[in-house]
């Protein structure tokens, strides 16, 4: 089958032969690829910074967030069957670690990530454990293709009570924009994101939900959070930028008593903190990774199918959508960022010799 793999400690991935996967344990499910959104994750794995050099062996296929069909299942399971759709956490869990056992799974102790620790989804098929599977009858394919960074965006927001909040998401790429969407949906009364890429900032202002939108080009961050909010500030920042100046943007901006929730891959593994700012602003700081197991999920599931994150919004974040064979193009524009969520696309391989 093809796959599309880091082989070399290099930037870059090649298209690559590689032997079909098949079941090693009776609860396993063989699933067959369909689309696969891209994740800034990715993007950090293809140009090989500092965090993919200490992080990513080679050989290893690539990617993790997956919209697939099962086409096998092992002995032992009996909540999934042949021809279902389901989508993956990409965070492979024990069940039976410290961690596990008291509800908080996305960190296990023996934690496996698809596309990261071990081989990921960017192939025709992949065998995956039946418990990262979550089942998607219901929701539209093209949203349930990217639930798994919605995930992002619901669980980085879930730290905070917003109702009746002013909100400031820095980083206004897809899971900004998507947090920040669920930021409204989730009673916030004021939603601001920043960002320097106009781009997509037209993205989150054709979504029309009534976020505020500041443009770090042209206007200064400190006087539109003063206008946009009466001069009440901020009582929740979310960190989605991956910059260390937007955060010490957050904390300077920050309310007394409020709570900045991070969500970000920083390019460097140290960076300075106002430490003091913090303190004496009794400011709580969330650090965020991947989605709670199964909280995440379920609520973005009953969001989706009932409506309440509408897919005519939701469109303007996926803008792009390439053929498996044509990830370099797919990662040059990502270079550009000039795009949202990126799809691959595998169903065109139906039927291929």
């Amino acid at each position: 089958m093809k796959a599309i793999m880091k082989t070399e400690k290099a930037k870059g991935f090649a298209l690559c032969d590689v032997a079909e996967p098949t079941l090693n344990n009776s609860t396993d499910v063989k699933l067959k690829v369909l689309k696969s959104s891209v994740c800034g994750t990715d993007y950090h794995i293809y140009s090989w910074d500092n965090w993919s050099q200490k992080t990513i062996n080679t050989p290893q296929i690539n990617g993790h967030e997956v919209l697939a069909e099962i086409v096998e299942v092992g002995s032992d399971v009996s909540k999934y069957k042949v021809g279902q759709l389901v989508v993956c956490e990409t965070h492979i869990y024990c069940g039976t670690c410290y961690q596990c056992q008291t509800g908080n799974a996305h960190v296990c102790e023996n934690m496996s990530i698809l596309g990261v620790n071990q081989d990921g989804i960017w192939c025709e098929y992949q065998v995956v454990p039946q418990n990262i599977l979550v089942d998607v009858t219901g929701i539209d394919p093209k949203y349930a293709g990217i639930m798994e960074p919605l995930g992002n965006a619901i669980h980085t927001l879930s730290y905070s009570d917003v109702r009746g909040k002013n909100v400031l998401i820095s980083g206004a790429g897809p899971i900004g924009v998507m947090a920040a969407y669920v930021a409204k949906i989730s009673g916030a009364s004021t939603v601001m994101i920043s960002d320097f890429n106009n781009y997509r900032l037209e993205m989150i202002k054709a979504m029309d939900f009534g976020a505020n939108i500041i443009d770090l080009n042209t206007e200064d961050i400190n006087s539109s959070v003063e206008t946009i909010t009466n001069g009440q500030g901020i009582d929740v920042a979310i960190e989605m930028s991956g910059n260390a100046m937007a955060l010490d943007t957050a904390i300077k901006l920050i309310n007394p008593a409020g709570e900045i929730n991070v969500l970000s891959v920083y390019p460097q593994d140290k960076i300075e903190v106002a430490m003091n700012d913090l303190v004496f602003k009794n400011i709580k700081m969330q650090m965020v990774t991947g989605r709670r197991l199964f909280d995440t999920w379920y609520a973005a599931s009953r969001w989706l199918r009932n409506g309440m994150l509408e897919g005519s919004k939701l469109d303007h974040v996926i803008t792009h959508e390439f053929k498996m064979e044509d990830f370099e193009a797919m990662f040059e524009v990502m270079e550009t960022g000039k795009c949202g969520k990126m799809i691959l696309d595998f169903t065109y391989l139906e039927g291929a010799e």
